[in-house]
């Protein structure tokens, strides 16, 4: 699309809290990603948080005093025609169905999350197909357009669409950036300064290689002295002596596998205290929401930080404008392996980083690959492609086959039970698992 016409963008699941950010981003960026029109979608359960959200954003753009149309509708296909981005953030179930994914696993001792483990598995059925069909009106309505996929388990929804559709799409985080931000801060430079190795899958990685200013800072980094964490995982500390012989810095997520016992406890302590983590997002979203709706409110409140998803924003519009001016920079993506880890197959997705250019991303070859991480990378790839075949094909024999393959599942016994539970309590949203009955 030329630069004088505008690039449209559509976000699905535009009533979410993290709109503002988006928004926020256009406006800062809009020199080098020129939006005119900006279509927020959501369906008609989400409808009053579009209103709200959508407000605030019309009252961002007419302050900012920039050309950017903003339309808020449930007309999916309307949003997406012509589209030259489509960026997906949206929850299948709502955060009652997070809810369920926390707390059913907890009943039976297993590590209750929404992106890995049973909490994961079952978000990735409920999310597979509804994200399959919307690609395939952007097939049909905008072939051209990049879906830009943030809908958790990001890998594997990206890995499914790859796989199940011919649309152009990249899986994105918010942790990667979140690093870069964190050793920036920790050495006093920017993030361009910083060249972090991302090695593994999406909420499953190692970071191999930290250089700044040039400077190897790994060693230091693995002496275990500090530690990198986020809002929505424990902070419990790492072993010392084990990061210093991984030789690797882990991603939090990697506590649920690196420190089950604990990260077990610590949930179950949490639970009984304050309900699970969905019921904190929804009181923080309650007043995110009473805040948005101030008609003087004019700008992204300070309060969205808390949310936990800090710096997606940022994630997403570096993307979209390094997609658009064709810039070389380097980003962590969620791409197809194609070799770059020669134990997974090529259609598997990958988090790992990537040089943009107007064509898409390039995977950058890894330098170092931490030998013992191969195992456990290659065991919950193994799941998710088992979890994605499951979700798009509804058969529960290859659905159980992924739970029992799932490194926090400690049996076939359990995986069994929480199957039946799980499926049963997001019976509404997995109509191809019940029509056998």
């Amino acid at each position: 699309m030329t630069e004088t016409k505008g690039l449209k963008i559509a976000v699905i699941g535009g009533g979410s809290s993290y709109t503002p950010e988006l928004v926020e981003g256009f406006i800062r960026y809009y020199d080098s990603l020129p939006v005119r029109e900006l279509w927020l979608v959501d369906i008609e359960p989400g409808l009053w948080k579009l209103n709200i959200v959508g407000e605030l954003a019309k009252r961002m753009v007419d302050r900012s005093g920039l050309p950017i149309e903003v339309h808020l509708t449930t007309d999916r296909r309307a949003a997406i025609a012509g589209a030259d981005f489509v960026s997906t953030q949206m929850r299948v179930g709502m955060l009652e169905a997070r809810g369920l994914d926390e707390a059913i696993p907890l009943k039976h001792g297993v590590i209750g999350q929404e992106t890995t483990g049973p909490g994961g598995m079952m978000k990735a059925l409920r999310t597979i197909p509804v994200l399959l069909d919307i690609c395939r009106d952007i097939e049909e309505l905008a072939p051209e357009a990049w879906l830009l996929n943030f809908t958790n388990p990001a890998g594997m929804v990206t890995e499914a669409i790859r796989k199940h559709s011919k649309v152009k799409s990249i899986g994105l985080c918010n942790a990667p950036i979140g690093l870069l931000k964190w050793l920036a801060g920790k050495y006093g430079t920017t993030t361009d300064r910083v060249y972090a190795e991302f090695v593994g899958l999406n909420h499953l990685h190692w970071v191999s290689r930290v250089t700044v200013d040039g400077v190897d800072r790994l060693p230091e980094l693995v002496r275990g002295e500090d530690s990198f964490s986020a809002k929505n995982v424990s902070g419990s500390d790492w072993d010392p002596a084990f990061i210093s012989g991984l030789n690797a810095m882990p991603s939090y997520y990697l506590k649920y596998f690196y420190m089950t016992d604990t990260m077990l406890a610590e949930q179950k302590a949490a639970f009984e205290k304050d309900g699970n983590r969905a019921e904190v997002v929804k009181r923080v979203e309650k007043e995110l929401f009473e805040l948005y709706q101030d008609p003087e409110l004019k700008e992204k409140p300070k309060q969205l930080e808390q949310r936990g998803g800090a710096y997606y924003s940022e994630a997403a519009v570096n993307l979209m404008r390094s997609l658009y001016g064709g810039t070389g920079d380097v980003q962590t993506l969620n791409v197809p392996n194609n070799g770059i880890l020669p134990f997974l197959p090529d259609d598997a997705c990958i988090e790992v980083n990537c040089v943009v250019t107007s064509g898409g991303p390039i995977p950058l070859q890894l330098t170092a690959v931490p030998a013992p991480c191969v195992g456990l990378i290659q065991a919950v790839k193994t799941y998710e492609s088992l979890a994605i075949e499951a979700a798009v094909s509804g058969d529960r024999s290859i659905a159980l086959q992924a739970l029992a393959h799932h490194p926090l599942v400690p049996s076939v016994r359990v995986a069994q039970a929480l199957l039946d539970e799980m499926l049963e309590a997001n019976r509404a949203y997995l109509p191809k698992f019940f029509t056998q009955e």
